[in-house]
């Protein structure tokens, strides 16, 4: 087995401390600060495993990193930088590169990157370049296991994926970055600049006015409930996923998450993972004919009826909804943009949010039309309230089974009710 680590840094203390920390676990260390012996070091060496500094002199990290998969596509490397932000990691991974992590790293932090590496959890990023022919819903790969009836596994992507975009309420560029992970480790939110993270649990949620915000320990991240709407769909329980303070919009819906799952692939594990069945009837609000409810009772699988109600020109809009298979959310309900009313972004704008709201990315619409755009469904609006109520359902960690009928509601009425399966779980 080959256990020789290459380290590229122009800092011999970096190089030093890096030596003695992976020849303890049993590594055996090339190391150098002369990015130009690189590829000779490469032929002579074959390590299995590279870690290069981003900020080299004489050749820029990211220019070697380009050097190094154009030469050996197979090699996984592991960027490292004392300057680290999601846009640089963005395009780290995009180069291939296996992960990026924050200077001053933590041992633990370090060791934990070079195993996912070479366990083989990141061969590079998904080529999700590709569009799907028009008119075709392409169904998820599933690699290792063929999932049989009855049968439920544990899942997590089989390849990395990058995706660089702009924040609706931040407005700042940002991007993610989604990590296979082990089985039973949960689907966790980490920063790019340090050690921190936040799993998805809802004593998390922090914030459900205009989006579902997670949050621990000082640190934050918006919107997530597009991507979360996503893996809910694609099953996917186990995911690391690397970003800044919110994930990006894209085209404001989760179609693009959906394109990017797909060309991953998607890893069955060994572990099992039940889904949730609802066993008896909870309603959030009061349950009336034009009025704000949410209501849940069992069923067989997830069934969701919605009522919007909004004022013209967008009116009634009806919506049912069944999770038979994931190309059905992908057909159905992925596609639904987020929309606003032009006259909220002002008030929005006051609060500090919808900053980065674009003619791209949102769904406008004045007292008497759509103002930027041509709907994707004449349902769009109903549809995209779907989209978020499954994303704040997966904040429980599992698919869920159960029929909802909703009125009227958001991500307040939506985090009600998952407060409310979860406890009617541990009753």
């Amino acid at each position: 087995m080959n256990d020789t680590v290459l380290v590229v840094d122009d800092e011999e203390r970096i190089r030093s401390s890096l030596r003695g920390i992976l020849t303890d676990e049993g590594f055996r260390v090339v190391d150098t600060g002369d990015a130009s012996g690189v590829m000779e070091l490469l032929e002579r060496e074959t390590p299995a495993l590279v870690l290069l500094d981003v900020w080299m002199p004489e050749v820029d990290g990211i220019e070697l990193l380009r050097r190094i998969k154009s030469e050996r596509p197979a090699l996984p490397v592991i960027m490292i930088s004392g300057h680290a932000n999601i846009q640089s990691a963005v395009a780290a991974t995009k180069l291939g590169a296996a992960d990026f992590i924050q200077k001053p790293f933590s041992m633990s932090g370090l060791l934990a990157s070079i195993s996912r590496v070479l366990d083989g959890g990141s061969a590079g990023p998904a080529p999700a370049d590709a569009a799907w022919p028009a008119g075709e819903t392409p169904a998820p790969r599933r690699r290792n296991r063929v999932r049989t009836a009855g049968e439920f596994r544990q899942r997590t992507v089989a390849r990395p994926i990058v995706m660089g975009g702009q924040g609706l309420h931040t407005g700042l560029k940002t991007g993610v970055i989604l990590h296979p992970a082990p089985q039973g480790s949960g689907i966790v939110f980490a920063s790019v600049a340090d050690e921190s993270n936040i799993p998805v649990a809802l004593e998390n949620v922090t914030e459900t006015g205009y989006n579902t915000t997670l949050s621990k320990g000082g640190r934050s991240v918006r919107t997530v409930e597009h991507l979360m709407s996503a893996l809910h769909a694609f099953s996917i329980n186990n995911l690391l996923i690397k970003t800044d303070d919110e994930i990006p919009a894209l085209d404001g819906s989760a179609l693009e998450f959906c394109r990017h799952l797909e060309a991953a692939g998607i890893e069955d594990q060994d572990a099992n993972l039940e889904p949730i069945r609802v066993r008896e009837t909870i309603v959030i609000g009061k349950e009336r004919e034009g009025g704000e409810f949410i209501r849940i009772e069992p069923a067989e699988r997830l069934i969701i009826d919605y009522t919007l109600d909004y004022p013209k020109p967008i009116g009634v809009q009806r919506v049912h909804f069944e999770l038979a298979s994931t190309s059905d959310y992908v057909r159905e309900i992925a596609p639904a943009r987020t929309f606003g009313f032009v006259r909220e972004f002002t008030k929005l704008s006051e609060m500090g949010l919808a900053s980065g709201g674009r003619l791209d990315n949102v769904i406008l619409v004045d007292d008497e039309k759509v103002v930027n755009t041509k709907l994707r469904f004449a349902d769009e609006f109903a549809r995209h309230k779907v989209l978020d109520l499954m994303g704040d359902l997966y904040l429980l960690g599992r698919p869920v089974h159960g029929h909802i009928t909703a009125s009227k509601t958001g991500h307040s009425d939506n985090l009600a009710l998952v407060k409310a399966i979860e406890k009617s779980l541990k009753l």
